[in-house]
């Protein structure tokens, strides 16, 4: 067997694709039941889904991005390791929120720093990386 090449970032890619995949499936199943084909139809479950798959779109590349240069290039371990799963728990939490309806609004909060603080360890990994 082949060994996996960039497997951090592969295993959290695999985590992103599946989320933003539910994501959408709650988007296409909230457009089904309202008849609608484009917009939101003023629907505020079907804003807040799309919404919620849009922020996951706008925020999963550029850390995978940033995920995959640290670790292409033999960034910290230790800090891939946490900045994955810190994205992971965080994006989950997040797009809870987003794709059931009646979750506490503090999973989106929660989420969103957890996305951000994230994006700074890997960002730091980087730096690490090109610096070091």
């Amino acid at each position: 067997m082949t060994p996996i090449a960039l497997p951090i970032t592969s295993l959290t890619a695999l985590f992103s694709g599946l989320l933003i995949l539910a994501l959408t499936l709650r988007v296409v199943q909230l457009r089904r039941r309202g008849g609608v084909v484009l917009g939101d139809n003023d629907d505020r479950m079907l804003v807040k889904a799309i919404r919620g798959h849009a922020n996951a779109v706008e925020q999963l590349p550029i850390a995978l991005i940033l995920m995959g240069l640290a670790e292409l290039q033999g960034g910290p371990l230790g800090l891939l390791v946490l900045g994955a799963l810190i994205l992971v728990m965080g994006r989950a939490l997040h797009g809870l929120y987003f794709a059931v309806h009646g979750t506490n609004w503090r999973f989106r909060v929660v989420g969103m720093w957890m996305t951000l603080l994230a994006q700074v360890v890997l960002i730091a990994a980087l730096a690490i990386t090109l610096i070091g």
